[in-house]
């Protein structure tokens, strides 16, 4: 037994080594049971940015375990137990003998490393997926800058052709505008002429008529 008195009944007829708020030492099979439920909610650890509720849940799974222990008494012991895994304690400070959930937290680690790794291989999935969708909307505006670029050289060649169309036009104008005027002249001056004509003969008349008379 472990923790002295204040033992309670847990679920399944297990003894609690934890005295409630208060608390008191860890005995071995409450702390492998700590390191069993934390090693199945690593995924979540791993993933979350705040673990408060996740420590919630972990107490609950004690309690449910026979084991009544807070949040902050199930993170606290966790974090110790952290502590001498790493290194910083090479032996449990109770007893004085060699720590002795190395094998279970290692176990815990390794699952860490999986997931870690796991987490890598989606975000590098989610950045692929990313630059891909990047890369689509280059090729999108490219597309769409080229078919501007088309579109503008289709309209600069219409109105090429179309001011060449119109510069055409104005020049057959202005060619029939001048060969009406030339004809229009032309016509002026054949009546001058048969008008002059008219007036030689009309005098060529009349001087002979005055002639005639003075005879």
């Amino acid at each position: 037994m472990f923790g002295g008195g204040g033992e309670k009944e847990g679920a399944g007829g297990r003894i609690s080594s934890g005295l409630g708020a208060g608390g008191g030492q860890w005995g071995p099979e409450e702390t492998r049971e700590l390191i069993l439920i934390r090693g199945e909610l690593e995924r979540d650890f791993t993933a979350a940015k705040r673990n408060k509720t996740l420590w919630e849940i972990v107490s609950a799974r004690m309690r449910t375990r026979g084991y009544i222990r807070t949040p902050d008494q199930c993170k606290c012991k966790w974090k110790n137990l952290l502590n001498r895994y790493k290194g910083k304690e090479t032996s449990d400070p109770e007893n004085g003998r060699q720590f002795p959930f190395f094998e279970e937290l290692h176990a815990v680690f390794t699952e860490r490393a999986k997931n870690m790794q796991r987490l890598l291989l989606e975000s590098e999935a989610g950045s692929e997926m990313l630059r891909e969708f990047f890369q689509q909307q280059q090729r999108m505006e490219m597309q769409w800058k080229e078919i501007m670029e088309r579109r503008a050289r289709e309209r600069q060649l219409f109105e090429q052709e179309w001011r060449q169309s119109m510069e055409k036009l104005e020049r057959e104008r202005l060619m029939v505008e001048r060969a009406w005027r030339e004809r229009e002249e032309q016509r002026r001056l054949r009546e001058e002429s048969r008008a002059e004509r008219r007036d030689a003969l009309l005098t060529t008349l009349l001087n002979k008529l005055i002639n005639d008379n003075t005879l």
